[in-house]
C-alpha cells in the first residue's frame, strides 16, 4: 500500500491515539506495510486491525502484532501498545448497511473502510472494477485478474474477500503502480453493496446474474436484483456497466445506471457475444468471441463447465474496455487457471477416478451448473461413457424455498442421467427424496448422515473411470470428502482432468 502517516489515519478515522501512538505520530511514523486482521500476517510497518471474533479476540494478539513489527493497532479499546482507538458506535464517513459478521466491531470496520477509501482517493489513475452476482463472482474475479494484469499492475481479492472486511483489505494492497483494482462485492442484506461502493467507487460495474442464493435473506430474486443493482447505480457518467444480457433482471439494470452499458451473453442483443459453444470430454468449453467491432475469435477455456462461458464473456468485455485486443484475450483465457480453491478443481487419481472438488460454496444456480458439467464429463462426444457421482450437501440461506430447491436438485440429477447421487446431511434429505420420486430411480440415490458416511460409501463403490462431484455450502465442510478421496490414491502429475 502507499505509506499513510499515523496523523492521516487519525484524520480519516476520527480515532484517538493511545499506548504511545501519539509520540510515534509526532515523529512522523507511518503505516508502510500491509493492513491485516490476522496477527500472524504482520510485517514490519503493518497496521494490525484487532477485530473480535467467534473464537478469538484480536485485541489479545495486539502485543504480539507490535512485537512482529506492526506500527500500531486499530483497536476498539485502549491497549498497552501503540493504538488508534475507535468508539464501537462510530460510523465514520461511510455509513451504510454493514453485514455485522463481526459483532461489536462497527467502529473498527468503519475506520478500516475510511482508510481504504483514503488510499483509493490518493490513486487518481486507479481503475476500480466492481463485480457482483449470485454466482460466479470469484471465478470471474480470477479471470479479470488474469486479463487485466496484461494491461497493467492489478490487485484482486484473495479467495472470496468480498465483504466489509475483505474488500477494504484488498483495496489497501494498492500502491502508486497499481492500475486496476478488481473489487468483488457480495451481499447478505440490502444496502451491503451500496456500502462497499462507497469504499471503492467503481469505474466499471460487472453484474453476472441474479439467482436464488440468499433467498432466505432477500425473499425473492426481484429483491436480490434490487441489491445487486446497487453496483451499477454507483457509477458516474463516465463509468461502464457490464451487464448480462441473458438474465432479464440484470439486463433491466441498464435503466438504473448513469454509465455507458455494455451487454454480454449468448443472445443476438449482446455486445460481447459467444457463439458455437462446444464442450470437450472434460466439460471444458470453447466458443467464438464476437466483439462490437466485428471481430470473431475462437476461445478455448481450461476451466470446467459451460457456465464459465458467461464468466469469460464478462471478463472479456472489461478487458476490451481496458484496450486488450480479442486475439490477446483469447490467448490469456486459454491459460487461465482457478486462483481460488475448491471451485471445479478437477483431479484424476492414478487409478482413473476423477474428483471434482467444487465444495467452496453452493446455491441452486451453481449446483445446477456443476451437475450439467458432471453430466457432460460422463457422456463425452468423443470418448467412452463414464459413471458419474454427485455428492451433494445442503445449500444454506434459502429460507422458505429450501425444501423446494433441494428437491429440484435431486430431480435434475435424474434428468441429467447422473449415475449415482449421495445426499449428505439432514439438510440435504430433500435432494435424495426428489431423486427418489423422479423417474424409476432406486439404489442410484442414497442419503447419508455426514461426510464420514459418504466417504465410506464412496471408498466401497468407486471404480476406475468414475467421476465424482463434491459440492455443498461452505460451512457444511464437504471439501473434506474430496480431500480424503485424493489422499487415498495419488493423483496424476499435473492432473486437471485430462485423461
Amino acid at each position: 500500500m502507499i505509506p499513510v502517516p499515523l496523523s492521516d489515519l487519525v484524520a480519516v478515522t476520527g480515532a484517538r491515539l493511545a499506548g504511545g501512538a501519539a509520540e510515534l505520530a509526532a515523529r512522523g511514523a507511518a503505516v508502510t506495510g500491509p493492513v491485516v486482521v490476522d496477527s500472524r500476517l504482520v510485517e514490519p510497518g503493518s497496521l494490525f486491525v484487532a477485530l473480535p471474533g467467534a473464537r478469538t479476540d484480536g485485541h489479545d494478539h495486539a502485543a504480539a502484532a507490535v512485537a512482529a513489527g506492526a506500527v500500531a493497532v486499530l483497536a476498539g479499546r485502549e491497549l498497552d501498545v501503540p493504538c488508534l482507538v475507535v468508539d464501537g458506535n462510530v460510523e465514520g464517513n461511510l455509513d451504510g448497511n454493514v453485514d455485522g459478521e463481526v459483532d461489536g466491531a462497527r467502529g473498527q470496520l468503519a475506520a478500516l473502510a475510511a482508510v481504504a477509501r483514503h488510499v483509493v482517493d490518493a490513486l487518481p489513475e486507479l481503475v476500480v472494477v466492481g463485480v457482483t452476482g449470485s454466482s460466479g463472482k470469484t471465478s470471474t474475479k480470477d479471470l479479470l485478474a488474469a486479463l487485466l494484469a496484461d494491461a497493467g499492475p492489478t490487485v484482486a481479492p484473495q479467495g472470496s474477500f468480498n465483504n466489509e472486511i475483505g474488500l477494504p483489505l484488498t483495496a489497501l494492497r494498492c500502491d502508486a503502480s497499481t492500475r486496476f483494482l478488481v473489487a468483488e462485492m457480495g451481499a447478505r442484506m440490502p444496502g451491503n453493496i451500496s456500502y462497499l461502493t462507497r469504499i471503492t467507487p467503481p469505474d466499471v460495474a460487472v453484474v453476472l446474474n441474479v439467482g436464488a442464493a440468499h433467498a432466505g435473506v432477500f425473499g425473492s430474486r426481484e429483491e436480490t436484483a434490487r441489491t445487486k443493482g446497487e453496483l451499477p447505480e454507483a457509477l458516474g457518467e463516465d463509468g461502464v456497466a457490464v451487464l448480462n444480457a441473458d438474465d432479464p433482471l440484470v439486463a433491466a439494470m441498464a435503466a438504473r445506471t448513469r454509465g455507458r452499458v455494455v451487454r454480454f451473453g449468448l443472445g443476438a442483443d449482446a455486445d460481447v457475444r459467444a457463439a458455437d459453444v462446444r464442450l470437450d470430454a472434460w466439460s471444458r468449453p470453447s466458443f467464438t468471441l464476437h466483439t462490437p467491432q466485428g471481430d470473431a475469435t475462437r476461445v478455448s477455456l481450461p476451466l470446467h463447465g459451460q457456465h464459465h462461458v458467461s464468466n469469460a464473456l464478462a471478463a472479456a468485455a472489461v478487458a476490451l474496455e481496458a484496450g486488450l485486443r480479442p486475439a490477446r484475450i483469447a490467448e490469456l483465457l486459454a491459460t487461465a487457471r482457478p486462483a481460488s480453491r475448491w471451485r471445479m478443481e478437477v483431479t484424476t487419481r492414478t487409478d482413473g477416478v476423477t474428483v471434482v472438488n467444487d465444495a467452496y460454496n453452493a446455491n441452486p444456480d451453481s449446483v445446477r451448473a456443476a451437475l450439467k458439467a458432471l453430466a457432460a464429463m460422463g457422456r463425452p462426444e468423443d470418448g467412452p461413457r463414464r459413471r458419474t457421482w454427485a455428492v451433494l450437501g445442503e445449500m444454506l440461506e434459502l429460507g422458505e424455498i429450501a425444501r423446494e430447491e433441494h428437491d429440484a436438485v435431486g430431480r435434475l440429477a435424474v434428468r441429467l442421467d447422473i449415475s449415482r447421487l449421495v445426499a449428505v446431511g439432514e439438510g440435504a434429505r430433500p435432494v435424495h427424496a426428489g431423486a427418489s420420486h423422479e423417474g424409476s430411480w432406486g439404489e442410484e440415490s442414497a442419503w447419508v448422515p455426514d461426510a464420514a458416511a459418504a466417504l465410506q460409501l464412496l471408498r466401497a463403490q468407486l471404480a476406475p473411470g468414475d467421476v465424482v462431484l463434491v459440492k455443498a455450502s461452505r460451512s457444511v465442510g464437504l471439501e473434506a470428502v474430496a480431500t480424503a478421496l485424493l489422499a487415498d490414491v495419488p493423483a496424476h502429475a499435473g492432473s486437471g482432468g485430462a485423461a
